[in-house]
């Protein structure tokens, strides 16, 4: 099941944010067995660097990408993804384009904990709790 993941997610793990934490390391860890192919947008990338560089530093956001890399795939942000996102009818900008680099690659379905700035997507959208509960 390839699965691209929020950025809320992935700061919810680094920062470990509660009370999203445990759901959102469940996820990364059914990403570490192989049990979900993970995505990221690559934009997704540059927004954990915003906020870990000034949460922790810049150091430590580096290593944190590092691991990413490793660990997930990346959907890339090109003209066509940000073309797509202007016209799928989401509310938020950000969103349609991460949902539309998923599109994009393929995915099966997206985890966040924002369902509700998904209501236009054509593909499921899960809370964590929910694809951890059908996986």
């Amino acid at each position: 099941m390839k699965i691209l993941v929020d950025t809320n997610i992935i700061l919810d793990v680094l920062l470990a944010r509660e009370p999203f934490l445990e759901k959102s390391k469940a996820v990364f860890s059914k990403v570490e067995t192989g049990e979900i192919h993970g995505y990221l947008c690559a934009t997704t990338i540059t927004t954990i660097d915003y906020f870990l560089t000034k949460a922790l530093n810049k150091e430590e956001s580096k290593k944190s990408i590092q691991k990413l890399l490793k660990l997930f795939s990346i959907a890339e942000v090109n003209y066509i993804v940000l073309e797509m996102a202007l016209n799928i009818g989401f509310s938020d900008f950000e969103d349609a384009v991460l949902y539309q680099s998923g599109v994009s690659v393929g995915v099966d379905g997206f985890v966040t904990r924002n369902v509700k700035d998904f209501q236009n997507a054509k593909l499921p959208v899960y809370l964590p709790s929910d694809l951890l509960k059908r996986i």
